[in-house]
């Protein structure tokens, strides 16, 4: 087993200097173009976008098979890989308590791991430039996977390290109606019966 040193806490630091999405100019550009958004002050316009933010995280979480992002950008969805052999997963809190190297080892999710995927495959209706688009998700939204995800990992579609995502959506199984077992259903169903 290597040792590991611990991180010495004291010593200087070089922090990259970051431009934040929701800025001023970002939101002088929202004010110009959504009426709506004008009789807003900053403050409200940014608590607003958090929590639509937060709710879209929320439904990643508790959906299966993702969410549509509005407007058609893309898929996010959570998938679960197997761990690969090859990539170390280091705990760096315990290598630093103990003075060496030590990895997860994800015994609480039979050896898988979480991971966030983004798609602009599977649109509707493609737009110009559509496979330009990102995803980076928040730190927060990770750690709120990374907390949820071995309680309910067999939930979450499966997806071998080595497919690319796009074919996965051009493969998907078409839905087939058996009208033999689903008499019963139709016979019942009335579109005003709520």
């Amino acid at each position: 087993m290597k040792n590991s040193k611990k991180p010495d806490l004291n010593a200087p630091r070089y922090r990259k200097s970051i431009k934040g999405t929701l800025n001023e100019e970002f939101i002088d550009v929202l004010k110009e173009n959504v009426a709506g958004s004008r009789v807003l002050d900053n403050d409200k316009i940014k608590e607003i976008i958090k929590l639509f933010n937060e709710e879209l995280c929320n439904q990643v979480i508790e959906k299966r098979d993702g969410i549509e992002i509005p407007s058609q950008i893309g898929q996010i969805f959570i998938g679960t890989c197997f761990k690969n052999h090859d990539s170390k997963n280091i705990d760096f809190k315990k290598s630093a308590e103990y003075g060496k190297v030590i990895s997860h080892k994800n015994w609480e999710s039979d050896q898988h791991l979480a991971k966030i995927f983004f798609t602009a495959h599977s649109v509707k209706y493609k737009f110009k430039n559509h496979e330009l688009w990102g995803f980076n998700p928040t730190r927060s939204f990770k750690r709120q996977v990374s907390k949820t995800y071995p309680e309910n990992w067999k939930k979450y579609i499966e997806i071998s390290p080595k497919l690319k995502i796009s074919t996965m959506f051009r493969k998907s199984p078409k839905i087939h109606f058996d009208l033999n077992t689903d008499q019963d259903n139709l016979d019942n169903y009335n579109e005003f019966d709520f």
